[in-house]
């Protein structure tokens, strides 16, 4: 048996092997993953845990010193400011020091800001503070995926990825139990109101006590940047190309050719990211501040805010799950437009809600439908342009989430000072709407070209029977 058969009869043993074994594969393949993948992980679910806790008490802290809501949604648009300014130059940098020290770096230092916020009091303190958090903060996520695909196999890739995004999003919902819980706690040992500025105070210096604990093991990793050196030099002290070989290789080149000439697609960028844009303004100015107005609107204190918000995001992480089934009966652009127009009316109900539980009917509504939305729209996107630039549009996406998380709360904090609280989600509603309007326009029309075309050639093909 050659080696190119008896590989595609390993391939389908182990295939049939896991369909045997059914759920039970997947926990079978977690303990056969290199160290890095655990290691990687683990912190992964300290990032989900920091970012829940810091999110429900940093604005809550902020408003206990006395701030508005226009400097409080500045504050929140702080990290994704700095995150934008710094995530190329932490890529550039991550390539030439290695992936290792800069996880780590930002391991380090991301707790160092958070607690500088929890700390201090003056506006330009919390603003410097914020800002440096999200520039260090930014070494996560482009060393994380990296630094994940380089320790796993082709197999296991996806599946890891998976887990990683539900330890962020799902597992990690539950620091917005232990965050609203620490500030009731530290209350009832104090004997003052858990909405006060020491036990929100102790909130905030949670969230970076987590990131620091969780970051600790990442000392362990493996560098394998000594390791791509060595492969690196190898191939460089490979004896030339023979003659025939090098006739190959300008053959191979040649075909290419036609590849290299295809020119960046501006028209079809900007037809993809302007809506994109206009989403993440529209859920910026309601996300970046949903837990503020609950406190500012309803009164609630960090303990009942913190159980809130815990089940929408682990409900929502779950039922983000059943985004392929969705995707199956109707299609991408059909259920993505479809989810926009319903999260509009959704968002308006809960700023005008009478009550509370009403609002918070809502807020769940709401919740479940960007989590389905999100990796429904990746897709989408990714598949509108050639492969040779799905990397190029991943960046832009990067890009124009840190503009609208950044304008966004700005806007939205600025509207609830001047014109009132709901104001900032019909702004976001007003956004979504638009969104999905630009999207049927650009993208509708071909859609229903090609489902038009598709009848033709079926019936042309029926009738030529």
């Amino acid at each position: 048996m050659s080696s190119t058969s008896r590989s595609e009869h390993s391939e389908s043993v182990e295939q049939k092997g896991m369909a045997r074994t059914g759920p039970f594969a997947f926990v079978s393949a977690l303990r056969r993953l290199p160290f890095n993948v655990y290691l990687l992980l683990f912190f992964t679910l300290g990032k989900g845990f920091q970012l829940t806790i810091a999110t429900l008490n940093v604005n809550y802290y902020a408003y206990s010193l006395g701030y508005h809501p226009d400097f409080i949604g500045l504050l929140s648009a702080m990290p994704a400011l700095g995150s934008l300014i710094s995530s190329v130059p932490s890529g550039l940098l991550a390539d030439r020091l290695g992936r290792k020290p800069v996880l780590i770096g930002t391991a380090i230092l991301t707790p160092l800001f958070l607690a500088g916020i929890g700390l201090g009091r003056a506006a330009p303190w919390l603003l410097c503070c914020a800002f440096m958090q999200g520039v260090v903060s930014s070494a996560y996520w482009v060393t994380n995926l990296p630094l994940l695909t380089e320790s796993t196999t082709e197999n296991q890739r996806v599946g890891i990825f998976a887990l990683n995004s539900f330890l962020l999003l799902g597992i990690g919902a539950l620091g917005n139990l232990l965050g609203g819980a620490i500030p009731e706690f530290v209350g009832a040992l104090l004997h003052v109101s858990a909405a006060s500025t020491v036990p929100l105070r102790w909130g905030v210096l949670s969230a970076a006590m987590c990131t620091l604990f969780f970051g600790l093991p990442l000392w362990f990793l493996k560098d394998t940047s000594r390791k791509r050196k060595r492969q690196t030099e190898a191939e460089e002290e490979q004896p030339p190309l023979a003659e025939a070989d090098v006739i190959v290789e300008s053959a191979v080149m040649a075909l290419a050719e036609p590849e290299k000439r295809e020119r960046l697609p501006l028209a079809l960028f900007a037809k993809l990211l302007v809506p994109d844009l206009l989403f993440t303004m529209g859920e910026g100015a309601v996300v970046a501040l949903i837990q503020l107005y609950f406190v500012l609107r309803f009164h609630l204190l960090p303990g009942p805010l913190g159980v809130i918000f815990t089940i929408s995001g682990l409900a929502g992480g779950i039922f983000s799950l059943t985004a392929p089934l969705f995707v199956h009966r109707w299609g991408k652009l059909r259920i993505i437009t479809l989810v926009m127009y319903l999260s509009a009316p959704l968002m308006v109900l809960v700023g005008f809600a009478p009550t509370i539980w009403l609002a918070i009917g809502g807020e769940y509504a709401r919740s479940f439908m960007r989590t389905l939305i999100e990796p429904i729209y990746g897709a989408f996107a990714m598949e509108q342009v050639s492969d040779r630039y799905r990397a190029t549009l991943s960046g832009c996406y990067s890009v124009t989430w840190s503009i609208g998380f950044s304008i966004g709360p700005s806007i939205a904090g600025w509207l609830q000072s001047h014109i009132g609280l709901s104001a900032s989600f019909v702004f976001g509603a007003s956004c979504l709407t638009v969104c999905s309007s630009i999207l049927l326009f650009f993208f509708g029309r071909k859609r229903r070209f090609t489902t038009r075309r598709s009848r033709f050639i079926a019936l042309s093909s029926h009738r030529s029977r």
